[in-house]
């Protein structure tokens, strides 16, 4: 694939035929092999599409709002934006991308919890008035900087798996909820509704239970004081399954039935993030340097014995510090899968990958299984899209890698037919076919984001 006169934001490899996904990531394993051997990105653009097929036909009753946060690639907010999702922001960056792709004031929520006071004043300015808010402080801050806002009140939820506390550092307990609508009352400023939040990780259904029944209780505190309040936000936690999407609708449905009924007039939402970006990005890294040790040291001798099995530890050219920055937020990266050219039949072992800083923090995988590997293999991450491609980081010196956009040629006429390409701007993508290599063909396939 090869970029247009005009110099488009990104390009996007029509998929014809049967090439598939992984042909494409082969292909640049191919080229990178014969370059620079960087890490990189392949996405599938159709997953968004289906993705949002598949939440509109479980959860109709709620409009989506996507996380930007989980991956704020102008590829995916626009087509998003096309499909007609709303957008979370969370600091002046995101909110400045989202409304730069000409998304509506009306459709952007600012969820920041701790606002820097010239960002609430950005939002103030740009006509974004939607925010979330969970105690004092912040209440004070928002009157100061933007009185006209319409606040999402945010709870803290009682969520919890296998006795572990979850995602219990934002939100305002029930019992001080009171007197945070009074103090608003008191500042001039407008509540909304209600936010809360179910982390992915919690597998206990009655945590809707005690939420939204907290969030009815609430509405009906706002009420008493003189809040007309219109929306109830259920949060993120959605994994992408579409089996724990019906969960999630069977556990929430019937309590949106019985506490916020259509006659209600109350609009619900969730915010959906890894849900639509992970299984679209697949990304590739390249083996940098090798130790081998013993898995098991017998008797007092410090160098492996020959009846030791030899355990690897592997460290490639991205880390916690680039694309799996989720790690630092104790999120479990599984382990990789080898390219077609990789032997499955040979002996495997035990292995780590660590990211090239040498910091000891920098553990992508603590433990894996996989034949012994070489400096210059490359191994495989699937759904790899989700809290690796945010802002350009000034952590690290190390650009980030490159992003070739795909879509079949299904999915792009299904696009089509639903009217969604008519809202997506040709000014920042070009769509061209996709050219793989051939023996040892030179034709470059794309142009990186």
């Amino acid at each position: 694939m090869k970029g247009l006169a005009d110099e488009p934001n990104y390009s996007v490899a029509l998929l014809e035929g049967t090439t598939a996904l992984s042909d494409v990531v082969e292909n640049h394993i191919y080229e990178q092999t014969l370059a620079e051997k960087n890490a990189f990105f392949v996405a599938d653009l159709g997953v968004l599409m289906r993705q949002h097929v598949r939440w509109r036909t479980h959860m109709p009753q709620m409009r989506p709002f996507y996380a930007v946060q989980a991956n704020s690639s102008l590829a995916v907010i626009e087509i998003l934006a096309a499909l007609g999702t709303g957008f979370i922001c969370t600091n002046k960056y995101e909110l400045e991308l989202v409304q730069g792709n000409g998304v509506l004031s009306e459709d952007i929520i600012y969820s920041g919890v701790c606002k820097q006071l010239s960002q609430i004043k950005y939002a103030a300015k740009n006509g974004i008035d939607f925010l979330v808010c969970d105690n004092e402080a912040e209440l004070r801050k928002i009157a100061r900087c933007h009185p006209r806002a319409k606040l999402l009140l945010q709870v803290a939820t009682e969520a919890s798996s296998e006795g572990e506390e979850m995602g219990m550092t934002f939100g305002s307990k029930l019992k001080d909820c009171r007197h945070l609508l009074e103090s608003a009352k008191e500042l001039g400023l407008q509540v909304v509704g209600v936010r809360f939040h179910i982390p992915s990780s919690c597998d206990d259904p009655q945590a809707y239970n005690h939420a939204v029944s907290d969030a009815r209780c609430i509405f009906d505190m706002g009420e008493d004081i003189g809040f007309s309040m219109t929306i109830l936000d259920i949060g993120g936690g959605f994994s992408g399954s579409e089996t724990q999407l019906k969960q999630i609708n069977s556990a929430v449905r019937p309590l949106l039935d019985l506490y916020f009924p259509a006659s209600s007039g109350v609009s619900i939402m969730a915010e959906p993030g890894s849900y639509y970006v992970s299984s679209s990005f697949t990304l590739a890294v390249n083996i940098i340097a090798k130790e081998v040790g013993a898995r098991d040291l017998h008797g007092n001798h410090d160098e492996p014995s020959p009846n030791d099995e030899p355990e690897f530890l592997y460290y490639m050219n991205d880390g916690v510090y680039g694309s799996f920055t989720g790690k630092l937020a104790d999120n479990v990266i599984p382990a990789p899968a080898l390219p077609k050219s990789g032997g499955s039949e040979e002996p495997v072992f035990a292995s780590s990958l660590w990211g090239p800083s040498g910091d000891e923090l920098d553990q992508v995988v603590d433990q894996c299984l996989l034949p012994e590997l070489s400096v210059g293999d490359w191994l495989i991450f699937n759904n790899a899209g989700a809290y690796s491609l945010g802002p350009p980081s000034t952590f690290t010196n190390s650009p980030r890698p490159p992003v070739y956009y795909t879509i079949s040629t299904g999915d792009w006429f299904e696009m089509q037919d639903a009217g969604i390409t008519q809202d997506i701007s040709m000014k920042n993508f070009s769509l061209v076919p996709c050219f793989l290599h051939s023996g040892q063909s030179d034709e470059a396939l794309s142009v990186p984001a």
